[in-house]
C-alpha cells in the first residue's frame, strides 16, 4: 500500500505489482502530529480491511532522512525530526518505508509511466507546493543528506511572497495550486469586475478562492482566471529553465494535482522555458510532458518502493 501525505490531503491506495491502483481512501490533512498519524492509520486500516496488505510506503512532502525512517522537516506538515516510519509501523503492525513524495513519483514514472527508459529524468510535482524528484542513471538521487532536490524553495523572486519555509519568493509561491489562488486574489483586487465567474464564486470572500476554482474558471473562459493561469505558466517555465541549467535532464515530468489542468498552461510554459534556458537555440531541450500516472504517481511509487524493501 502507498500513502501520499500532502499539505491538503492524505490518500492511501492499494497497488499491485504492475503499478495499478486497486482501491483508495482519502482524508483531509490534519494540522497536529497525533491527528496526522491517526488519519494515516485510519486510511490504511480502512483498506486493509478489504485487501491483504504486506507493506506500506509513505510518500511525504518533506525532508526524509537518508535511512528513510524519519521526517526531518516538512513545510506543510507537523513533523519535525520525527521517527515516522517506526511510529506508523508500530501502529499498523506492518513494515513501513518513507520516501519524499516527488522521489516516489519519479520512481513510479520511471518504472511504469512517462519517464520509462530515461537516463536523467526530473519530476516537478505541482500541488499545494512544488516537489522535485531526480533520477540519475535510473536511480533516485537524494543528495548527501536526503533532501535533494528541494526545487519548490528555490528563491526566484528576492523579497517576494512569504513562504511557510521561512523564506520569501520561493518558486512554489508563484507556481502551485496555492500560488494560483494567491495570484487570482491579487488580480481581483487590481481589476475589480473583470472576472464574472470568480466574482460569483467568491462573493467578496477572498478565502473562498482556490486553485481548483481558478482552473475551472479559466477553462470556462473567465479572462482574469486565464490571466492567473498565464502567470503560473510563466513561472513554471522560469523555474524549469533554472532546473534544466543545473540538471540537464532528458525528460521533465509535470505531476501533482495542478497537472490535471495542464492543457491551460503547459504549452505556454514550454515556450517560456525555451526562451529562458541558458544557451537557448544551441542545446538540446528536455522533453516536457505530464505524468502518465497522474495524481497516483507518488502513491504508486511509495507502494512499489515498500514492496521492493520487503
Amino acid at each position: 500500500m502507498g500513502v501520499d501525505i500532502g499539505g491538503t490531503s492524505v490518500r492511501a491506495g492499494v497497488v499491485d505489482r504492475y503499478g495499478t491502483v486497486l482501491d483508495t481512501a482519502r482524508a483531509p490533512t490534519p494540522t497536529g502530529e497525533a491527528a496526522l498519524e491517526e488519519a494515516i492509520a485510519t486510511a490504511v486500516g480502512t483498506l486493509a480491511a478489504r485487501h491483504r496488505v504486506s507493506a506500506v510506503g509513505l510518500a511525504v512532502a518533506g525532508f526524509v532522512a537518508t535511512d528513510r525512517r524519519s521526517v526531518m522537516f516538512a513545510p506543510h506538515l507537523a513533523w519535525r525530526e520525527t521517527p515516522v516510519a517506526d511510529r506508523i509501523s508500530e501502529r499498523l503492525g506492518l513494515p513501513v518505508v518513507l520516501e519524499h513524495d516527488a522521489n516516489a513519483a519519479v520512481f513510479a514514472e520511471h518504472r511504469f509511466g512517462a519517464a520509462r527508459g530515461a537516463g536523467v529524468a526530473l519530476l516537478v510535482a505541482i500541488g499545494t507546493g512544488i516537489g522535485g524528484g531526480l533520477l540519475l542513471d535510473g536511480k533516485v538521487f537524494r543528495g548527501a543528506y536526503g533532501v535533494a532536490p528541494e526545487l519548490g524553495h528555490l528563491s526566484l523572486v528576492p523579497g517576494g511572497r512569504p513562504c511557510p519555509c521561512g523564506k520569501n519568493g520561493c518558486w512554489e509561491r508563484y507556481c502551485s495550486g496555492t500560488a494560483l489562488a494567491t495570484t487570482a486574489v491579487e488580480l481581483l483586487a487590481r481589476h475589480p469586475g473583470r472576472s464574472t465567474v470568480l466574482d460569483r464564486e467568491v462573493a467578496g470572500d477572498k478565502r473562498a478562492v482556490t486553485g481548483r476554482k481558478v482552473a475551472a474558471a479559466a477553462k470556462d473562459g473567465d479572462p482574469l482566471a486565464q490571466l492567473a493561469m498565464g502567470e503560473l505558466a510563466t513561472w513554471l517555465g522560469e523555474g524549469l529553465a533554472l532546473a534544466a541549467d543545473i540538471y540537464d535532464p532528458e525528460i521533465v515530468v509535470i505531476a501533482g494535482g495542478v497537472s490535471e489542468s495542464a492543457t491551460l498552461f503547459l504549452d505556454d510554459a514550454r515556450e517560456h522555458y525555451k526562451k529562458r534556458i541558458t544557451g537557448a537555440g544551441y542545446r538540446p531541450l528536455a522533453r516536457i510532458r505530464t505524468a502518465q500516472l497522474g495524481d497516483d504517481a507518488a502513491l504508486v511509487g511509495a507502494a512499489t518502493l515498500a514492496a521492493d524493501q520487503r
